[in-house]
This record gives structure tokens, sequence and C-alpha cells, in this order.
């Protein structure tokens, strides 16, 4: 029989690892400058004879296996250990029944079963001594004497792993067995695993062109648990591959759970249908799972039915969705902003004298009134804030501009001149014409058609085709001065604003072809209550406010005699305008003091009121303009803006 004649220690890649050696001459230290990048010749540790290296008798195998374990220098120290007959060697791996997950389990067994292929038929017995700490090795002559010892010697009770009869290696004995399992010896083995490092990943080397068996072992450590094999000649290239497919797995984006929940394993049309009876509070909740879910509950079908309850969200009351472009989970997380009243108020614009602005949005523009000019400015990117320099200046009219729309990329301006102004958005074109004979105090366009109203107590029709510019197609007389004006999105009516001064409601709807009035909306106005500010909603609901301090909210097919909702301005203020989301969210501008109030209609009560002036410059709120994360006030001498993305 031939026993282990040689052991030599090199540390590879900062850890402990024993290194085995066969019996023969002195060699350079390949496996190292493999690993660790030098390439020199290493002299035989003195320790290590040449008498060593002869085949010792028989009788003596027990003594040289403990011999050679008791010279292996393995990191630190040794330190006398009770039962241990040889140093302690580094921390291995968890086995199978404590290490990580089933993939690494598979990957595991994988490099294992290569191993045993690689091993031969050779079968070692290894023996455990007490408290797991240290053995013997006595196995049969040839090739695996040499590795049983000097890799198995003094750690099999320590790091060997449980194993089958037959399986790579020989068999363990039954201290060993319950040391590894957590029994006797599992608190000294956790110790010095903890001394070593905190779940650091041991490896079993040997030389390159040897066939080694590849043998899992275990380690308590402190944090993580990995598995360590002996993988032959090529070692240091499979830990290095295993390295990268680690990393590479970390670099991919996390997909869907192979293992889990029975709820993710579930098809995902019937996961989103349980999740659609979710609240906003859960699916947020449900997203802080994995990095799988936190995609799949960022689905727009999961929140379109939270944002439709929300305040400017960007949905209609029929649904339309006037943001596509904007995910709807970051939507809802804005309209919290706008419920909970968090805005960040900041000044886009000055200007010298006082002035009566009239502004609208059309994309990433501004379009604001400044006299007898209209400037078109362009948002910087985060809206918050304006490009001082205007991109288009748009003059016509000799006095102050009064109100102005957008349509069919024409501004149709209106001026206290009597005058009404069209001006090609994108050139130069402009053309004003005479429309009445005194201020022309408001003006809507929809469908080629204009309707403007002016302080004469007429209201007009006008088509927009450059061919019939100025042709008046109906002229309707209305009694009393009219100070708002707006088309039906049917094209068949419009409604009229007037100042109330006459025994006969201030809001009423006239036929667009004919001219001919259609009905009165409301019989309980108190005489001067004008109405400022009137819009259509739909084609059968429609809004007003005015110098009554109320905010009305029409439904044609309800009634026409009395408003279905309104909304009492708690100050008693004149309202000179308002804005809807068109769903939930109506904002309003008071006469006093710049306060801009947030009303959720499904409350009677104001929800959020900011006043933007002090007493000094107290100011109407002459015009409001809101996005989904914006909102735009015109006063007198300055234009405001509520931050609501960024409070």
């Amino acid at each position: 029989m031939c026993f282990p004649a040689g052991l030599s220690a090199a540390p590879l890649m900062g850890e402990g690892v024993c290194s085995l050696a066969r019996p023969g001459p002195a060699r350079t230290d390949s496996t190292a400058a493999g690993v660790r990048g030098g390439s020199r010749s290493r002299p035989a540790p003195p320790h290590v004879t040449r008498s060593d290296m002869v085949s010792p008798p028989p009788g003596a195998a027990v003594a040289a296996a403990a011999a050679a374990a008791a010279r292996l220098c393995l990191g630190p120290g040794p330190r006398p250990l009770m039962g241990s007959q040889g140093p302690p060697g580094p921390p291995g791996n968890r086995g199978p029944g404590e290490g990580e997950g089933g993939e690494a389990r598979k990957l595991q067994e994988g490099r294992v079963s290569r191993g045993k292929r690689r091993k031969g038929k050779g079968k070692g017995k290894a023996g455990a001594g007490q408290g797991g700490r240290g053995s013997g090795a006595e196995g049969k002559p040839g090739l695996q004497k040499a590795k049983e010892a000097a890799g198995l010697g003094a750690e099999a009770g320590a790091r060997a792993g449980p194993e089958e009869e037959g399986q790579g290696g020989g068999s363990v004995e039954e201290g060993a067995r319950r040391i590894v399992r957590g029994d006797a010896g599992s608190a000294g083995a956790g110790k010095e695993a903890r001394g070593r490092g905190d779940g650091k990943r041991g490896e079993w080397r040997a030389r390159p062109g040897r066939q080694e068996d590849a043998r899992p072992g275990r380690a308590q450590g402190r944090g993580g648990q990995a598995w360590g094999c002996i993988a032959g000649a090529g070692t240091a290239g499979v830990a290095m591959a295993a390295a990268a497919e680690e990393e590479a797995a970390a670099r991919e984006p996390a997909g869907r759970p192979a293992a889990g929940p029975a709820l993710l394993r579930l098809p995902e049309e019937l996961l989103l249908l349980i999740c659609s009876y979710l609240d906003m509070r859960a699916l947020g909740r449900l997203a802080q799972v994995c990095r799988w879910l936190r995609r799949f509950t960022g689905c727009d079908l999961l929140w379109r039915r939270i944002a439709r309850a929300s305040l400017n969200s960007g949905f209609t009351r029929l649904g339309t969705d006037l943001m596509a472009s904007v995910p709807v989970k970051e939507r809802v997380k804005v309209s919290q902003n706008w419920k909970l009243g968090r805005c960040r108020e900041g000044i886009l614009l000055k200007w010298r004298c006082s002035q009566m602005p009239w502004m609208q949005l059309e994309g990433d523009s501004l379009y604001i009134s400044q006299a007898n000019f209209i400037l078109a400015y362009q948002f910087r990117p985060h809206g918050a804030s304006l490009n001082r320099r205007p991109l288009g200046v748009f003059a016509g009219h000799d006095e102050d501009v009064c109100r102005f729309v957008l349509a069919n990329s024409h501004i149709i301006s209106a001026g206290g001149d009597g005058k009404i102004g069209v001006h090609k958005i994108h050139s130069t074109f402009t053309v004003k014409y005479s429309a009445h004979e005194q201020e022309v105090n408001c003006v809507d366009c929809r469908g080629g058609i204009i309707v403007s109203g002016s302080r004469d107590r007429t209201a007009k029709v006008w088509p927009l085709a450059s061919g019939r510019l100025g042709q008046c197609l109906h002229t309707i007389q209305t009694e009393d001065r009219v100070w708002s004006i707006a088309i039906s999105p049917l094209l068949s009516s419009f409604v009229t604003g007037t100042a109330c001064c006459g025994h006969f409601s201030p809001l009423r709807i006239w036929d667009l072809n004919s001219g001919q009035l259609m009905m009165h909306l409301g019989s309980d106005f108190p005489p001067g209550a004008g109405v400022l500010d009137v819009m259509y909603e739909s084609p059968s609901t429609l809004l007003s406010c005015g110098y009554d301090t109320y905010v009305r909210y029409w439904d044609l097919r309800a009634s026409v005699r009395k408003c279905v909702m309104e909304w009492e301005e708690p100050h008693d203020s004149t309202l000179y305008c308002l804005q809807t989301d068109g769903n939930h969210l109506l904002a309003t501008g008071s006469s006093y003091y710049g306060v801009v109030r947030l009303w959720d209609r499904r409350q009677r009560a104001c929800l959020h009121a900011f006043p933007l002036t002090s007493t000094p410059l107290s100011s109407p709120v002459y015009c409001l303009r809101f996005t989904t994360k914006h909102l735009y006030a015109a006063l007198s001498y300055n234009l405001h803006v509520l931050d609501f993305q960024n409070p």
C-alpha cells in the first residue's frame, strides 16, 4: 500500500485552500501561478523532506496520516481544539439541507456529478475524530490515497457533508454525520466558521492534470451560505465562470419568479382580475414584494379605475383619457398632491402696470394677453417655468385684448376697440374687422364658427373661412350686456351669460343656425347676478359663475329651471373664472386677494384655498388654466404657478 508523502498549503484568492501533492520530485507552483497571476518556481516547504516522499511501510498508515494532518498550515494559526488531532481548516459551505435555494443546489449537484465522473471508481474512507474537529485518513493504495489523506484527513469531521455510500470519496462516520447535521459538534463548527469569515465561499483545489472528485462541504457562517466543490484541473476557471453567471443574472431584469406563493403562479389575466379589486394603498404594498410584482402592478389597467376616482388625473366623466402619453400610476401619485393641497408657488411673469390678462394653453406653449398684444411663451421641460423670450407676438388691436381662443391653428381675439382679430399661429397672417359698436367682452370658436358677445347688448355669429371673414351670419339682440359666451360641443347652439339687469335669466341658450332663443336657464337669479364665465362640459352639461358668488352646475336633461349642484364662495367674493378637469376637480378664481380655490365636486365645502396676493396688491384672478401637474393663475400684475408635481 502507498501512502501520502508530501503536503503543501497554498492560499487561493484570499482564503485558506488546501492544495494536494503527489509523490515525486519538486515542481513549479503552476496552480498558484494560474490563479494568482505569477509563474515562478517554489521550493518545497522546509518540513517536507526527501524521506517523506518515500512510501512508508504498511504498518504506519494511521501514524503517517496523523503526521500529515498535523503539518497542515491553513489560514490563521491553529488553535487547540478538544478532541482534535489536526488544526482546523477554512470554513466550508453548507450542504443541501442548509444551502441557498433550488437553483444553487442544482448548479452544485451538476458540478459534483462531473467531478464524480472524472474521479473514477476509487473509494476512500475517512474517520471522524471526537467532536468532529480532527480525523485520520485510511484508504486503498493508488491515486486516491494522497487526496484522502491530505484533503480530508483534518477536515472531514467539520466540513464533509453527508453522502450516501459509494458516492465520491467513501462514507463518513456516524459521529461526523451528527456534527454536520447540527448535533453535538455544530456549535464548535459554527464558531470556527465565524472566526474564519462570515459565510465565505470555501473550495477545495487540486493540481492541474489530476482527476479529483468533488465533495460538497458545510460550515455555519453568520450571513451567506454557499456551496464549495473540487472541480479538478479547471477549478479556477469554473469559479470565475460561476461568478460571471451570477453577475449576469444580477444585471438581468427580474422575470416572473419560478417558485413562490401560489398567487405568483396564477395566469396573468386572472392575477389582473384579482388586483383590479385592490385600492391604491394595497397596490403600493404589493409592488414592494419583488421586482416582477413592481412592474406588474404598474400596469395602466390596474390604475385606470383608481385614476377615474382621483382629482385631475386626466380622465373625464365619460372615461376619455386626455393624457394617454403619461403613465396612469404617475398621474395618480400627483393627484394625491391635488387632494392634499401640497404644492409649491412661484411667479412666471411680471408686468409693471395693472392689466386684465387672459390666457390659453396648447401643448408646451402658453399664450397670454398683455394690453393690446398676445404673447406666446414656451414652457421648460419641467413645466414650472417659461423661457423668457416669447416665441411670437400677435398684435392688431388698438385697445386691450379682452378674451381670445385657440382654434384650428388660429388665434381669435376680442378687443376693447370693438374689433375681432384672426391670427395664424405659425405665420404673420393677421386680419381684424369691426364687429361691434362697443368693446367685445367675449368670443368663442368651434368648427369654423365664431361667436362674439359685446357690451352693446348683441351677440353675433361669424364664419372662420378665409374668404368670408367679416361677414356676419346672425345678429342676436340679447337686451343686456354680454359678459361670457360658449358654443355647444354639438355645434347646434350656444349659451350667453349676461349682466342680469333685466327681468329674465342671465343664462340663455340660442340656436346657432337660426339665431333663435331656445331656453332660459334658472329662475331664481337675483338682480345684478351677472355671469362672468360659462363653459360646456358636455353637450348636455355646463358650468357658470359670476357676481352672485356661486358656481352652478347645469344638466339640461334633468331641469332647465334649477341647477343640479351649486358651490358657494365662503367669503362672499365675486367669481371671475372657473376651470374643470372634466371629472371631479373644479378650480375658481375670486375677486379679493387673488384667492384660488379647489373644489371636489363630490363635496359641498371647499377643498383648499391659495391666496396669491396680499392687501396692498389685492387683485382678482382673471383667468385660470391647469394641467395634471401645474395650475396657472393670471392676476393684475403677474402670472402665478402652483406646482403640484414637486411640492
